[in-house]
């Protein structure tokens, strides 16, 4: 794929990240904030942008929005465990509900 293909697509996706982002915080502020992990002043910015500032940032040459995933080990072992194959979808939710430690 094509470096410019690439970055297309990278900037893209920012841009449709942060219509989302914006349309969850109006239809649900308090749950947009568990979901993204940010905070107050971050979703009354994310909240305020214009289409301009926003088509703006989108056109970022990497993605705005990052995986809260920052354990592999732990991921997989949610993922791969063969005796909780029926709680996988809760175990996920809680992994992905706790919050980022910074080491």
């Amino acid at each position: 794929m094509e470096r410019d293909s690439i970055l297309d697509e990278i900037q893209e996706l920012n841009l449709s990240y942060l219509l989302l982002v914006q349309r969850l915080l109006s239809e649900d502020r308090a749950i947009a904030m568990f979901r993204l992990k940010i905070d107050e002043p971050m979703a009354d910015l994310l909240s305020s942008l214009s289409i301009k500032e926003i088509s703006q940032l989108s056109r970022m040459n990497q993605l705005v929005s990052r995986p809260s995933f920052e354990d592999a080990a732990q991921l997989e072992t949610l993922l791969r465990n063969q005796r909780g194959q029926g709680l996988t979808q809760t175990h996920l939710a809680m992994f992905m509900a706790s919050p980022v430690l910074s080491s």
